[in-house]
């Protein structure tokens, strides 16, 4: 029997009254804002033509408190599947036009409805946070959909990748969902994101704040913590999701997206030989030696603004998908401190789960000294460091290029810690603690007799490098596996990567370990 022509004037109707949102004039306001609507969003976002929606016609119910009569387009959240790049990703967008966006037990179960179908399908989840928070007038049942939520998140945790774009207001538990994700990205000047505001602080505390002081991209980018990419208009940030996806497998079982070619480029880079400054106490910027390494342009810094003294980020040597971890001389001379090791083991636990391969860059003194260091918990969070690499199994290539001290040298990946390839450029010192530290412990009292203290010291430092710091006397104990020059560590690392392809490792059985939170 054909399909009638009322049947099909009904579901345009349907349709179209579903589509509206919250009407052309909040979102002519959004745009006179420069705020797109949540179609907007997931328009730019996927191919044309190939994002398939769920729950367009999906309704809260009607006779909840203050509700009756109300029309909620959508339940204030569009969701789906669509293709980027051909790859099936699902999604999510909250609409600020209906109802400011605030989640209700409809909302929430839209949200897991599209969640659930990332986890059997094994694709990526991209949500589009813009919401009020919880809807009021549905009382515990909203608190209940966020349950809902947030237990999907953990549950996708380490299945597939999940990345949260804060698009506009993201208040009390709705943050929540976002902070449970793998990368977080906001949108400076159009998104605030914390759990009690301004008047709840005031009210409380009596301490007078602002929106941006505690909730703005560049305060969580570079204070908190809470986010890893800031984003300069609503355009940028799909921008960036698309570009993060390039790095990302579909979910835990699949391959990186390698580009693998079918020879190496085993060429010396001699540029890399003059790279390091001539004295060891001068600092360089550890992000000229990640650009020879990676194929042009690849490179893609994550947290770029936060702990600085440690970069994170993907990038592709020889085409294959790395993700680095590098000690930044050039801030706090690269020391190891608290929200470093914290940066750090979130994002080496990341690759882990994903199979990316990790390359190390170790030019590290040591672990910050200090009293807010030690008062803050530094044991507690350097051990994140030392149980993330332990805990990863995925291949990991150790370069040593100047300073290696202490815990410091364990905590970035040495051979012990579970390194497949460590190797060393010949500037390199590996020891407990750096020569003129070492040499005023071990020779005190020599040198307080010396009538030439100064250079006594100079020449016992000198010796101390030669006999107990040296790159040799670590490869001569297969601490390294090699010494390098600079400019063979692109080639050294391609090789390693492909010959480490089919590398297979597995643990004693658990549930999981119990990392020092």
């Amino acid at each position: 029997m054909p399909i009638s022509k009322q049947a099909v004037e009904e579901l345009d109707r349907r349709r179209a009254s579903a589509t509206v949102g919250g009407g052309p004039k909040k979102i002519e306001a959004r745009h006179t804002k420069g705020l797109w609507t949540a179609r907007e969003r997931l328009d730019s976002l996927f191919t044309p033509g190939t994002f398939q929606e769920f729950g367009l016609h999906a309704q809260h119910e009607s006779r909840q408190f203050g509700m009756e009569g109300k029309d909620l387009p959508g339940d204030a959240v569009v969701t789906g599947v669509g293709f980027i790049d051909g790859r099936p990703v699902a999604a999510f967008s909250q609409d600020f036009t209906v109802a400011g966006g605030s989640l209700g037990s409809m909302h929430a179960e839209k949200l897991s409805l599209i969640m659930d179908h990332a986890e059997l399908s094994g694709v990526p989840v991209i949500g589009f946070n813009d919401s009020g928070g919880a809807r009021i007038q549905e009382g515990v049942s909203a608190l209940s959909g966020y349950g809902q939520v947030f237990n999907r998140n953990v549950r996708l945790s380490g299945v597939v990748p999940q990345i949260a774009v804060i698009s506009g207001p993201c208040a009390g538990g709705a943050a929540y969902s976002p902070a449970l994700m793998d990368f977080i990205i906001m949108i400076r000047g159009g998104s605030e994101m914390f759990i009690c505001g301004p008047e709840v602080i005031r009210g409380v505390t009596g301490q007078a704040t602002s929106k941006d002081e505690i909730g703005s991209a560049d305060v969580h980018a570079s204070v908190s913590g809470n986010i890893h990419f800031v984003a300069d208009s609503e355009q940028d940030a799909v921008d960036i999701v698309r570009r993060l996806l390039s790095y990302l497998p579909a979910n835990n079982m699949s391959e990186p997206p390698h580009v693998i070619t079918p020879e190496l480029d085993l060429g010396d880079d001699p540029g890399m030989d003059d790279i390091l400054p001539e004295s060891g106490k001068v600092p360089f910027d550890v992000k000229d030696v990640i650009t020879r390494l990676v194929d042009p342009d690849s490179f893609l810094e994550v947290q770029r603004d936060f702990a600085k003294n440690i970069v994170v980020g993907f990038g592709r040597i020889a085409g294959m998908v790395v993700g680095f971890i590098a000690n930044q001389p050039k801030e706090m001379a690269g020391c190891l401190d608290i929200d470093a090791s914290d940066k750090g083991s979130r994002f080496i636990r990341f690759c882990n789960a994903f199979g990316i391969p990790i390359v190390n860059l170790v030019d590290v003194p040591g672990f910050l000294p200090g009293v807010r260091q030690e008062r803050g918990g530094i044991i507690r969070h350097g051990a994140k460091m030392l149980f993330a690499y332990g805990a990863t199994t995925v291949p990991k290539i150790t370069i040593i290029m100047r300073k290696a001290y202490g815990g410091a040298f364990l905590a970035m990946c040495s051979r012990d810690m579970g390194a497949d390839i460590v190797l060393a450029w010949p500037t390199a010192e590996i020891a407990v603690m750096g020569a003129e530290g070492a040499v005023n412990i071990l020779y005190r009292g020599d040198l307080e007799k010396a009538e030439d203290r100064a250079g006594r010291s100079r020449e016992l430092a000198d010796e101390y490098r030669a006999h107990f710091a040296s790159p040799y006397i670590s490869a001569g104990k297969l601490f390294v596996h090699d010494v390098i020059k600079p400019s063979e560590t692109r080639s050294r690392i391609s090789l390693a990567l492909r010959t480490l392809l089919t590398k297979r490792e597995t643990r004693p059985p658990k549930k999981h370990g119990n990392i020092p939170l």
